[in-house]
């Protein structure tokens, strides 16, 4: 039994008309209640709920501050590679664009991190466009064995892989794996993704199960939110989550809210997501999982992420580069998957953290203990 077992059982038209149908008398019981189930999270996230966005972010932002108190893990996207063996209509590194591909060496990679490690990160998401013959598991252990002595957390952010493969990248300074399904949707899925592993749906949804039996510390999943409605969609990601919160409840999992960003090949977002509909996505999260992590990336802009700061959110990217060797390397911004909004330095975002009256957190996780 995997998820996508579990999937099936769930009928997507169905869930569609139970979220749309939800008034307000159903919001204000979920608001009223103290855990918060899969029934309240859709009233939270219906448009019954979108007049209790105040009373929503109120809450989520208590709820947060109890749990994480005053504080934002910071980190970086290292991208490794913009090689890609997939057809994928909104991502720049989609094999038919016609750009320069780049994958970074040892001594690329050496000269990205100690960018980054002088800007004071400690957590490096590891990124890389789906090519597995030529950036495959060899060579992301060599990339994890060369980066794990110089920083606390290493996550991986790349193609599918099997649980032997998780089990061994864990050998090598793995922390966390994020593969985000894209869209639960599965027409939709096809729609968008054409030729390559990736047309595999099924393989890529019951990759968190893989990375889960392999004993992987943290779990990242998500959606593309503009793909398809964004509300259905994000309740299938809660189905996802509960699932693997039963299962393997020895790892930790995060969330993460990447709305479509302009990218190579003119791809038009076909069901946008508003700032207020975050903001209310955001809170319901946090009312759904107050233990989860909430990551927001450098796609918003800074007066936006700024504000969405107090309401859930525990995890934030910080002058990202979305192009391999973007910091020290390469400075061709053609290669990049797709264009960030929020351009700040480190220590720009830092100082405002601090105005804000958080605390900036480097590294929260020592991989000693896991040493035996």
């Amino acid at each position: 039994m995997s998820f996508s077992d579990v999937l099936k059982s769930v009928n997507w038209e169905e869930e569609r008309l139970s979220l749309y149908a939800k008034t307000p008398a159903d919001v204000e019981r979920a608001l009223a209640r103290s855990r918060i189930d899969m029934e309240d999270f859709k009233a939270l996230i219906s448009p019954a709920a979108e007049t209790c966005l105040e009373s929503i972010a109120q809450r989520s932002h208590r709820t947060t501050v109890r749990r994480f108190g005053l504080t934002q893990q910071l980190f970086a996207p290292l991208y490794l590679s913009n090689a890609c063996a997939n057809e994928c209509s909104y991502c720049g590194f989609s094999m038919s664009n016609k750009l320069r591909r780049k994958i970074l060496t040892p001594e690329e990679i050496a000269t990205e991190a100690r960018a980054l490690k002088a800007r004071g990160m400690e957590h490096l998401l590891l990124v890389a466009g789906e090519a597995p013959k030529i950036v495959g598991t060899d060579y992301y252990e060599r990339a994890l064995s060369q980066l794990a002595p110089e920083f606390a957390q290493l996550s991986l952010e790349v193609q599918p892989l099997d649980q032997p493969d998780y089990e061994r990248l864990s050998k090598a300074g793995l922390h966390s794996v994020l593969v985000y399904q894209e869209t639960y949707h599965r027409a939709c899925y096809h729609q968008h993704h054409t030729r390559g592993n990736k047309t595999d749906y099924d393989y890529r949804l019951d990759t968190p199960d893989r990375a889960g039996a392999a004993g992987v510390h943290k779990i990242g999943l998500g959606v593309l939110l503009g793909l398809t409605d964004w509300r259905v969609d994000s309740l299938m990601c809660a189905h996802h989550l509960r699932y693997l919160e039963r299962r393997y409840w020895r790892s930790r999992f995060s969330v993460s809210f990447p709305r479509l960003r302009p990218a190579e090949g003119n791809f038009e977002v076909p069901n946008p997501i508003n700032d207020r509909n975050l903001v209310q996505l955001i809170g319901a999260w946090r009312l759904f999982s107050p233990d989860l992590e909430l990551t927001l990336s450098t796609r918003e802009r800074p007066g936006f992420r700024d504000r969405l700061i107090p309401l859930g959110i525990t995890s934030l990217s910080a002058e990202s580069s979305t192009r391999p060797g973007g910091y020290a390397v390469d400075t061709d911004d053609s290669l990049e998957q797709f264009s960030t909004d929020d351009r700040r330095s480190v220590q720009d975002i830092v100082h405002r953290l601090e105005a804000l009256h958080y605390q900036p957190v480097w590294k929260d996780w020592e991989p000693a203990m896991l040493r035996d």
